[in-house]
């Protein structure tokens, strides 16, 4: 007997990008389904809650199923915001127990789901993401229960508080290891030992840059990184690489800062989701707090 799983998101989803693994999957009429996921957020500020839209925080979504032996059941579902039928993605499955993943970012492209265990990210770039892994049953019965997604990057968020930025820098090179760019959705947590390269403009229509954010994926809930910043010109060659910043704190779901002058032009161092019934997904999106650093 044959039951059908409808995942209707608030969010986005993208075009698949790996080799499918065919299974009992098979797109089908909305109207058809027994099981519906509504993909919503809420942020928290204070004790307060108001529900937003997943697009909100996220650009992208990926869903996939997985069955007992973690064998994929069809293939990954994808879309972004703005696509033609964003929000509803119908699969007929088997009766049985199955591993479903979804994960939520903002990165160019598609995730890569490969597994319950292993998850990439186009050019091993991480942004703001969020994922799911649970079981679900498929039964006779109509499924009614709401999944919540959980942030599962670090952010470093650096301030320049230098008067101006030479004429000459045009954009900031971020190096920086000890975090991953590869998720295993089951534990939440990195599973590869990533060398990460980040860049940055230095002028943003016209404006010039003095914040900037970058993201990984903690090996467990705590981890510590190091940064090598390296200034470059307007043909990426190095103008200044500054001493690397050893030993950073960074834990998932919390912000870690710095604020500091690098060119030594002034400066001191320094959501509740409602659906009519179905699986609600939603994202915690409210981070912890925040770790302070100094180099």
């Amino acid at each position: 007997m044959k039951k059908i799983l409808l995942f209707g998101l608030a969010a986005v989803m993208m075009a698949a990008c790996e080799k499918p693994i065919m299974g009992d999957a098979y797109d089908v009429d909305e109207g058809d389904a027994n099981v519906v996921l509504s993909f919503s957020t809420y942020q928290q500020q204070g004790f307060t809650r108001a529900v937003t839209a997943l697009t909100d925080q996220c650009s992208r979504l990926s869903v996939a199923v997985f069955d007992e032996d973690d064998a994929k059941v069809g293939s990954t579902k994808n879309q972004k915001a703005g696509d033609s039928g964003f929000g509803t993605v119908s699969l007929s499955l088997q009766e049985g127990v199955y591993t479903i993943v979804a994960i939520a970012h903002n990165g160019e492209g598609n995730a890569t789901i490969t597994s319950p265990t292993k998850v990439t990210f186009p050019s091993n770039k991480m942004t703001d993401t969020f994922c799911y892994c649970g079981e679900l049953e498929v039964t006779g019965d109509m499924i009614s229960q709401e999944l919540q997604m959980q942030r599962v990057v670090a952010m470093m968020r650096l301030t320049l508080t230098d008067e101006q930025i030479p004429d000459n820098v045009a954009r900031m090179k971020f190096y920086y290891t000890g975090g991953s760019s590869t998720l295993n959705p089951r534990t939440g947590y990195g599973c590869v030992n990533s060398k990460q390269t980040e860049y940055r403009a230095t002028v943003v229509g016209g404006s010039a840059v003095k914040v900037y954010e970058i993201y990984t994926a903690p090996h467990e809930q705590s981890d510590v990184l190091k940064l090598t910043i390296t200034a470059q010109d307007a043909g990426n060659e190095d103008i200044r690489v500054f001493d690397a910043m050893e030993n950073i704190p960074v834990t998932r779901n919390k912000i870690t800062t710095w604020e500091g002058a690098l060119f030594g032009g002034g400066g001191t161092n320094g959501g509740g989701a409602t659906s009519e019934g179905g699986i609600g997904l939603t994202l915690d999106t409210q981070w912890d707090g925040t770790i302070s650093y100094t180099w």
